[in-house]
């Protein structure tokens, strides 16, 4: 076994990005991407073939917040988990709602692909405020309807990837690549992109600002470290969080380097990496999408998840590497001038708000994030 001393050194010697586990082979019996082989595989009711799809949807941290009942033989409920929430990054679970809204697009997606309709009610029991609670998010119908027209992009759900990789910074964004992701705007969301070089530049301050934001203030910063998933063994467990994978980290991991305890002592050499991740990040940053609605309600937030699902299967179809830019976009205090930059810098005046932020480029492609399995997400 390598010295801590000799370890230090190798994992020092790596870019700050590979040492945070881009994603890598996970040795174990237990494979963490198992629900996007092949989902719904054997399933006769069109709901569990639907819903094996849904839970790939994107959604914040990974944290798959995503409880279901099947009453009945055609019905759907949708509930937030509420154990899965991100309080002190998402203090008003806006961006779970926003999960749950690809959630949904996905599924109805998928439906199509079976000759079916869904007929989505949403929060038929109102809009929960200032948190989500119980109530559901939407009930389901999926009707059977041979004409449902499929949608073009979802052949491309099961390649749909969020890319953390260092973007090329010698390749832009094609022109027509860009425009084709403006099409990604709903009735109330519009869709914004941009590769202009001073807007850029522009971006690329405020979220970096942004990114060192979270990583300075206690609660958000303690919030990304407990949902980490540090090493083969934990991501298969969990299949879920932020994961830190790789040779590199199964060498800090067994050295002490890399735990969650250290990325939670000031100065330690874990601490002083996660800081520093997002630099690679920010300067590959060769152009930006975002999504704005017109207000903040839970039904924006909803309209937003579904355009932002498009705007993801738009990006993978052009074959562009895309990677969401939460931080300036969070509601707690420390976080509200960069919130204010960047709504000025996107054109959003109150009550408009910017719901997505991404960044985009080329990158190698990655693996799909771990997933759980469907039984985990259907409860009585």
């Amino acid at each position: 076994m390598l010295g801590r001393r000799n370890a230090m050194q190798l994992l020092a010697a790596l870019p700050v990005t590979a040492a945070l586990g881009l994603p890598a082979g996970c040795a174990s019996d237990a494979d963490p991407a198992a629900a996007w082989r092949r989902p719904g595989h054997g399933e006769r009711d069109v709901r569990r073939w639907a819903l094996a799809h849904a839970i790939l949807a994107p959604n914040p941290h990974n944290r798959q917040p995503w409880l279901v009942q099947l009453p009945g033989d055609d019905a759907i409920v949708l509930r937030p988990d509420l154990s899965r929430l991100l309080p002190e990054t998402d203090p008003f679970d806006r961006q779970i709602a926003i999960g749950c809204g690809a959630f949904l697009e996905l599924l109805a997606m998928a439906a199509a692909e079976r000759g079916h309709r869904a007929e989505i009610e949403l929060w038929p029991d109102g809009e929960p405020r200032p948190r989500l609670d119980g109530r559901a998010v939407a009930h389901v119908r999926l009707v059977p309807d041979p004409g449902a027209p499929k949608h073009p992009l979802f052949a491309h759900a099961l390649a749909r990837r969020t890319n953390r990789l260092e973007y090329d910074g010698a390749r832009p964004v094609e022109p027509a690549a860009l425009a084709s992701l403006a099409s990604a705007g709903r009735a109330s969301v519009r869709a914004g992109v941009t590769a202009e070089p001073s807007r850029v530049a522009r971006l690329r301050s405020i979220v970096a600002r942004g990114y060192r934001v979270e990583c300075e203030t206690p609660g958000p910063y303690r919030e990304n470290v407990d949902a980490m998933r540090i090493g083969a063994a934990e991501i298969a467990e969990h299949r879920d969080g932020i994961n830190l994978s790789g040779p590199a980290i199964e060498i800090g991991r067994l050295t002490g380097l890399v735990t969650r305890e250290a990325f939670l002592r000031p100065g330690s050499f874990a601490a002083g990496a996660f800081a520093r991740s997002g630099e690679p990040w920010v300067r590959s940053s060769m152009a930006f999408a975002w999504l704005t609605t017109p207000g903040n309600t839970r039904r924006d937030q909803i309209e937003a998840g579904r355009a932002y699902l498009h705007l993801n299967l738009l990006a993978t179809r052009a074959g562009l590497a895309m990677q969401p830019w939460s931080q300036c976009l969070q509601e707690y205090p420390a976080m509200e001038p960069v919130f204010r930059d960047v709504h000025g810098a996107l054109g959003a005046a109150p009550p408009e708000r910017v719901q997505m932020l991404v960044r985009l480029g080329h990158a190698d492609a990655v693996p799909p994030a771990p997933r759980r399995g469907l039984g985990e997400h259907v409860v009585a």
